[in-house]
């Protein structure tokens, strides 16, 4: 298995394929702190992140920001006191791709 944190996102496309169960099964491997989780019908990868206040909380957020923006793939983020709550998906398939396990390696790797 590849090493996630090595790889680029690609384009991505509304008829991309998604990746299957038993495929997200053995790219979680690669970041056991993440869940997946289905909200309004569409699984999404989910961690959250804990800080000693809301500064720290911020400043990653603004990372996690820049991260995307290099990547061209956006995550949902949730900032609160102390933690931040990060969700990969890809919004064009309303599902799971390659790129979401990428960037969530690529988010544990910050």
């Amino acid at each position: 298995m590849s090493d996630l944190t090595k790889q680029h996102c690609e384009a991505c496309r509304a008829d991309a394929p998604r990746v299957s169960e038993q495929e997200a099964q053995q790219l979680l491997l690669q970041i056991p702190q993440w869940n997946i989780i289905e909200r309004d019908g569409v699984p999404r990868l989910v961690r959250r992140f804990e800080f000693k206040n809301f500064v720290d909380a911020l400043a990653f957020t603004n990372v996690v920001g820049e991260l995307a923006e290099n990547q061209g793939h956006h995550p949902d983020l949730l900032t609160r006191w102390g933690s931040v709550e990060v969700q990969w998906w890809t919004h064009k398939i309303k599902g799971l791709h390659r790129n979401d396990f990428i960037c969530a390696a690529l988010t544990d790797s910050l």
